[in-house]
């Protein structure tokens, strides 16, 4: 069989250390890719496949993307959650003996990628690491490479926890150690839907010593080593910009499991995956990116801290009543850059100059922010404006250096002021003087040959020439001019005087260039050492920007401030904060909440579409919000500082996993049981309803039961199972509220008011009817009702129904049926028996009015054929 051919066998042994990733191998101007990588991202770009010689008697397959276009390529990859390897020639072609030398100089990963085509500028970029120890304790590492944030946290409350914690963070992809369990990795790649890497050898860089020096415990050292050792590896570049990674102390926050997070549409909404119609669209007024970067994590963690709440509130009180002044802040921010994500591109080297004026323009601004805060009546709006320090010697050395509008390029030159640097100087005379004496000597050459049209140009290959067309080259003195090129309509021409003017030039830009590249590289070295204190300015910044947001968000939706108690929460015209501001037109109907450990259950009756689930979610984000510290939408409240909150609100099929909606409605409710406290927060709604009636009704009646009696926690439970509302007669710390409705004209018209008491009734056939159900349908089914709600009398309104009962009522029916229609003996016997044969107690009024039916139906038959 025949070898590969040289180059093909380079390929496949770089191939064969990257196998989880496309191969984007450097041939020329162009990214090719062979084998299955051609044919699978051929697919997947939807780009030409064709084959190629490598040496064996079948072409391989090919495909490849132009090098300068390449970044949409890789990024469409990544954001699919493919990595790629850029392999590049090391070598000069022309020195090279053989093969030219190659090799991968970044693996572009989902959770590595550095380039701001393809970041979010307002959301973070996490990479994460997952690592297992033998006590049973797991420790997750997150770092964003975009801005050099690294946090860590240790878990000792099993693996569903790390999941709730890894599904709260925007993570891409998560590193582990291939000895991690399959179960474990499948739960991780199928509940999280992120990219799977793998980091076994782990070893402490001492070089990163200063980012680890607060971890004082051996396993999260070697956690974070883990991933410091993967983003070593796939980046091979500095890391200079990775901050102290801070320890993340997981009970010092609200805790939100995944199904909270998603229910209560904090970030993103459950059906279009997008900010607009979630808490955090109508909360960011962010004006930096930094500053919606962090409002989001802020979102995502809540405090427990009553200290600290109060204090973003009394900054917040302090932005509110200042408008005129907060206006001009919000006027300053807007000149200020993402300072978080330059540093990052000036530590790992993909810098530019436009991006140095960025940051000097930025920098610039912090003068005058801070001059605006002291103008604010507020202590901790001073206290801000003193962590603020101007970064002079940054600013001094940018503004002397950097031409105001450089190009994007750094290896063409043009980036540098004159009278930075001599030497640079010099070669720019020469330059500049060159190309003046070249345009005199072209007009010097028009008026000794008399040919107007002659010109001297210039091109990469030959260099400076004459061209003359050749209609004039008869005006040419003999013996001056040496033909260099010939063209269809010119030739072109050198004089040794042009010749030596163009080393000179030549020479001179050269230098210049190069030499420009090396003193810009000078200066990102120079302002690479000041990164820590420009992300210290950044993370103030994005602290103003935050505050200053809440403030304007409050004033414009007319939020007020909560204060806090210890074991009341009192709402007074409250409302829920996104659908007021989709409805937008003022037409959204506040209500009041009240809870205490007196009455701390609060369980809700009413129709569907009356408004149970959005008084339910207003309660959640009502105490999300007071404690990331903004003003709350209500007229006044007085708020409890919740550990948890858990919800079950609106169901879903899990299908992927293979759940129903009951069983992710039950391991949801379970969940909730089992972690809350007495300071919890629970929010369920509609438990049990996807179950028979009566298994529904005792799940639901058990739950709030085992809450009341055991948990203690502040819950909210609506329900469509009216007779539950008898349980505020035997559970003391119950209350009944319901939402109101009425009746006008035929149709049900929903007031969203919340009342003490129980709904009389749940006019579900009214919702029906707004849904424009056909009419004989509805009709229909009000009839069914009506002999429903006559069949369920009596003992079956309180779940107890007596077989005896049961019988004698089938009993009287069959009597009925024979004074009717003169059944005789056998068939009596026949329908009795059938009838004898149900087991009541395992079916609906629905199926048993079925059940009566088809045996009526029995009954009449008999008739007939006798």
């Amino acid at each position: 069989m025949a070898k590969h051919t040289p180059m093909m066998e380079q390929y496949l042994r770089i191939k064969a250390e990257h196998k989880d990733a496309f191969l984007f191998f450097r041939l020329g101007d162009f990214y090719e890719m062979f084998f299955e990588d051609a044919i699978k991202a051929s697919r997947e770009l939807e780009i030409t496949l064709t084959k190629r010689d490598g040496g064996q008697d079948e072409k391989i397959p090919m495909c490849g993307v132009p090098y300068h276009a390449a970044g949409n390529y890789i990024k469409n990859l990544v954001e699919k959650g493919y990595k790629v390897a850029i392999c590049e020639q090391v070598e000069d072609p022309k020195t090279a003996k053989g093969v030219v030398k190659r090799e991968v100089v970044q693996l572009i990963t989902p959770g590595t990628v550095m380039e701001s085509t393809m970041l979010s500028e307002r959301n973070n970029n996490y990479i994460a690491s997952l690592s297992h120890f033998q006590d049973g304790s797991f420790v997750v590492v997150y770092c964003d490479l975009s801005t050099g944030e690294s946090r860590i946290a240790q878990i000792n409350s099993g693996f569903d926890r790390v999941i709730h914690e890894l599904y709260n963070q925007p993570i891409k992809e998560i590193v582990v150690s291939s000895n991690l369990s399959d179960e474990l990795q499948t739960q991780l790649k199928d509940r999280l839907q992120v990219t799977l890497s793998y980091q076994d050898e782990v070893t402490f860089n001492g070089e990163y010593r200063a980012i680890c020096e607060n971890l004082n415990d051996e396993r999260l050292v070697k956690a974070f080593s883990r991933l410091l050792n993967y983003v070593q590896f796939t980046q091979k570049r500095s890391l200079d910009h990775l901050k102290q990674a801070e320890i993340i102390e997981l009970n010092a926050y609200l805790s939100l499991d995944m199904y909270s997070k998603r229910n209560l549409e904090l970030t993103e909404t459950i059906l279009r995956k997008g900010r607009h119609g979630s808490l955090l669209w109508v909360l960011d007024k962010t004006v930096t990116a930094m500053g919606s970067r962090m409002l989001k994590k802020w979102l995502e963690r809540p405090l427990l801290d009553k200290i600290q709440i109060e204090n973003r509130l009394e900054a917040v009180e302090g932005f509110y009543h200042a408008f005129m002044e907060r206006d001009s802040l919000r006027e300053s921010l807007k000149s200020v850059y993402d300072l978080e994500r330059l540093a990052g591109r000036i530590a790992f080297g993909n810098v530019n100059a436009r991006d140095l004026i960025q940051l000097k323009k930025s920098l610039k601004k912090i003068p005058e922010i801070k001059d605006i805060l002291a103008s604010f009546d507020n202590n901790f709006i001073h206290q801000l404006a003193d962590h603020l320090e101007y970064p002079s010697e940054i600013v001094d050395i940018l503004e002397t250096s950097i031409i105001d509008d450089p190009p994007i390029s750094i290896k063409e030159g043009g980036i540098i002021k004159d009278g930075y640097h001599e030497q640079l100087d010099t070669y720019r005379y020469a330059s500049r003087n060159g190309k003046k004496w070249i345009a005199e000597l072209e007009q010097k050459e028009k008026q000794e040959t008399n040919i107007k049209s002659l010109k001297i140009g210039y091109n990469r290959v030959f260099g400076y020439y004459i061209e003359v067309t050749k209609a004039n080259l008869h005006l040419l003195p003999e013996g001056k001019y040496e033909r260099k090129q010939t063209l269809t309509n010119a030739e072109r021409f050198i004089t040794p005087e042009l010749k030596e003017k163009e080393q000179l030039i030549l020479e001179a830009e050269e230098k210049s260039i190069n030499l420009e590249y090396n003193l810009f590289s000078e200066l990102r070295e120079e302002i690479k050492s000041q990164i820590p204190r420009i992300q210290y300015l950044a993370d103030i910044v994005s602290k103003i920007d935050v505050l200053q947001a809440f403030a304007t968000v409050s004033e414009a939706n007319n939020y007020k401030k909560p204060s806090f108690t210890d074991a009341k929460l009192k709402i007074k015209s409250g409302r829920h904060p996104v659908i007021e501001k989709v409805m937008d037109d003022g037409t959204f109907v506040p209500n009041d909440i009240m809870l205490d450990n007196e009455k701390s259950i609060l369980l809700i009756t009413g129709p569907n579409m009356s408004g149970k689930s959005t008084y339910m979610r207003q309660l959640a984000l009502i105490a999300i919000m007071g404690q990331i510290g903004c003003f709350v939408p209500c007229d006044d409240a007085e708020l409890i500082i919740f550990d948890q909150i858990f919800t079950r609100i609106g169901a879903a099929d899990d299908l992927v996993s293979g759940q129903s909606t009951f069983m992710v409605e039950m391991l949801e409710a379970n969940h909730a049981i089992a972690n809350a406290t007495e300071r919890s927060l629970i929010l369920l709604d509609e438990i049990g309803r996807g179950t028979s009636t009566y298994d529904g009704m005792a799940l639901a009646q058990s739950i709030v039961e085992f809450i009341h009696d055991n948990i203690h926690a502040k819950t909210l439970f609506s329900t469509h199972y009216h007779e539950l509302t008898a349980l505020e007669e035997s559970l003391p710390r119950l209350k009944n509220i319901h939402v109101r409705a009425e009746e006008y004209e035929g149709n049900v018209v929903f007031l969203h008011q919340i009342k003490d008491g129980a709904a009389d009734k749940s006019y579900g056939i009214h919702v029906a009817k707004l849904a424009n159900l056909p009419d004989e349908l509805i009709k229909r089914a009000s009839v069914i009702l009506n002999q429903l709600e006559s069949f369920d009398s009596g003992e079956n309104q309180h779940m107890a129904i007596e077989e005896t009962n049961q019988l004698s009522f089938f009993e009287e029916v069959v009597k009925l049926e024979k004074s009717k229609s003169k059944i005789g003996a056998e068939e009596e016997s026949t329908i009795l028996e059938n009838l004898t044969d149900l087991d009541l107690f395992d079916m609906t009024p629905l199926e048993a009015m079925n059940e009566l039916h088809r045996l009526q139906k029995l009954a009449k038959q008999k008739v007939i054929t006798k």
